[in-house]
């Protein structure tokens, strides 16, 4: 009576133990829903590494076009012929504004077009000058290489415009004519999150001699208000 009772109990017994041990065998070598799990793991790394990627093509693709509208917005100043008018610096800065929507530069950018000359001084005033300047969009910079006047009376810029602190590496007018010299800046926006990259300002140059153009004087036919006009104030 005692071993059948003993029995009984190892019977009952197996039979509480051998289900969950046949449900773990059988996950051991279940492998459906594997391949989830592992996406779901690598889902935030390809996440980062796709939005970092598009990031990246966007900042790639705004220096092109902030570098492009640099070399538009000067090669089209020293195309004016004859004379330049406040009216045509406004055409130029429509077709700059046209050239970059896409990139909102208006409002987070500024375009300095300035007219560099030879200031026909003698001896160690000899040099160059910024005869005007004019400015386009609300970004708040001020332009790294001088303003309108620079260097009229002195030689403080006898080396020209642009970046460096050598004569090598700026741009100088020749003789009788004049230099259409572009700077533009502009406050990056970015396409995911500044916090990839940081803030960050782009800035370009360019320049252009003038063609076949004789007078340099800003002109202004139509009698525009300075509202009216690119002045930079």
């Amino acid at each position: 009576m005692g071993q059948s009772d003993n029995s009984c109990d190892k019977v009952q017994l197996t039979m509480l133990i051998s289900p969950p041990i046949a449900l773990l065998h059988r996950l051991r070598h279940d492998d459906r829903g594997l391949a989830l799990v592992e996406f779901a793991f690598s889902l935030p790394v390809l996440l980062i590494l796709g939005l970092t990627g598009l990031e990246c093509a966007n900042l790639a693709l705004a220096h092109m076009r902030v570098s492009q509208v640099a070399m538009l917005v000067a090669d089209n100043a020293a195309r004016v012929r004859t004379s330049i008018d406040e009216a045509d610096v406004n055409e130029i800065m429509t077709g700059a504004d046209l050239a970059t929507d896409s990139l909102k530069l208006k409002a987070n950018g500024r375009i300095f077009l300035s007219d560099l000359e030879p200031n026909l001084k003698t001896g160690s005033s000899a040099g160059n000058y910024i005869r005007w300047q004019r400015c386009w969009g609300t970004g708040n910079f001020t332009s790294s290489y001088g303003v309108a006047g620079n260097g009229a009376n002195d030689a403080s810029m006898k080396d020209g415009m642009g970046p460096g602190t050598t004569a090598a590496t700026k741009v100088t007018p020749a003789s009788g004519t004049a230099v259409m010299f572009v700077e533009v800046a502009y406050n990056y926006q970015p396409l995911v999150s500044s916090a990839i990259f940081g803030n960050k300002v782009i800035r370009y140059t360019s320049a252009f001699n003038v063609r076949e153009r004789t007078d340099q004087q800003m002109k202004n036919a139509g009698s525009l208000a300075t509202s009216a006009t690119a002045a930079c104030t």
